[in-house]
């Protein structure tokens, strides 16, 4: 059975980027549409007829972070990607604060962009979860009920902010993470600057689920921005997460609290 064919605006005001893909997206089925300003995409986007957006942060006119905040207005789960320059944390960390879904650095390799488009699509088409509903990620199997995790069908014995920071990067596989929305999440608003908190746990969390914790496969370090676990795709595909070639830093270790 064949797959719907997925629409994806891109926009961007680079005439040659948008050149640059058009091709091979739509060798591999894509369907594609083009807006040089947001603007423009935004007019696209009245229409109804997209399936994710590929948004280029820098541009002129309203920009894409504006665009961002328009089209999460009217269209809360509408997969939308930034396209970003390496030096621009800032600008990825505002952006999925405003619910992007993900985003990709430039220069980017075309097959990572792929990548990253089909798991945006598959996720808002996925059947929703009962927040209770044990998650299974490769050999991980976290159960919130019973607030367990197993690794090869042993039990990991982590601490109770260890399990939540899990549990919050395992529930949104594939997604990055901000720091702050996982402090908010784990510790509370109070504590959303408090990147270093947050290191020295996934500092530990990775000797507990990871086989090489230098080398992690699950838990995956977005330099600057966040933290994400991967997803099945991810696994399977042997993905590392954006930026994942630099190494992070890690904190003095402080008290489970």
């Amino acid at each position: 059975m064949s797959q719907p064919v997925i629409r994806i605006l891109i926009v961007d005001d680079e005439a040659a980027i948008r050149r640059a893909l058009r091709p091979p997206l739509t060798e591999l089925g894509f369907q594609i549409n083009e807006a040089s300003r947001g603007e423009e995409a935004l007019q696209l986007l009245q229409a109804g007829n997209i399936d994710v957006v590929l948004l280029d942060i820098n541009m002129p006119g309203i920009g894409g972070i504006e665009t961002l905040r328009r089209i999460r207005a009217s269209a809360p789960r509408l997969p939308v990607l930034m396209l970003t320059v390496r030096e621009g944390e800032e600008q990825k960390v505002e952006a999925l604060e405003l619910g992007a879904d993900d985003y990709i650095t430039k220069p980017f390799s075309v097959r990572e962009l792929i990548a990253r488009i089909r798991t945006a699509h598959r996720r808002v088409h996925a059947p929703s979860r009962a927040e209770d509903a044990p998650i299974e990620i490769g050999e991980i199997r976290l159960t919130p009920a019973r607030r367990s995790v197993t690794k090869r069908g042993q039990l990991l014995h982590l601490t109770r902010k260890e399990f939540d920071i899990l549990y919050c990067l395992m529930s949104r596989a594939g997604r990055v993470v901000t720091y702050a929305k996982l402090l908010t999440a784990v510790w509370g608003a109070d504590c959303r600057e408090e990147v270093e908190y947050l290191r020295t746990f996934v500092r530990q969390l990775r000797k507990k689920i990871e086989d090489d914790p230098s080398k992690p496969v699950y838990l995956l370090t977005d330099v600057y921005v966040g933290y994400r676990f991967a997803d099945a795709q991810m696994l399977q595909d042997g993905s590392d997460g954006a930026d994942s070639e630099l190494p992070g830093t890690e904190a003095a270790p402080i008290a489970d609290k």
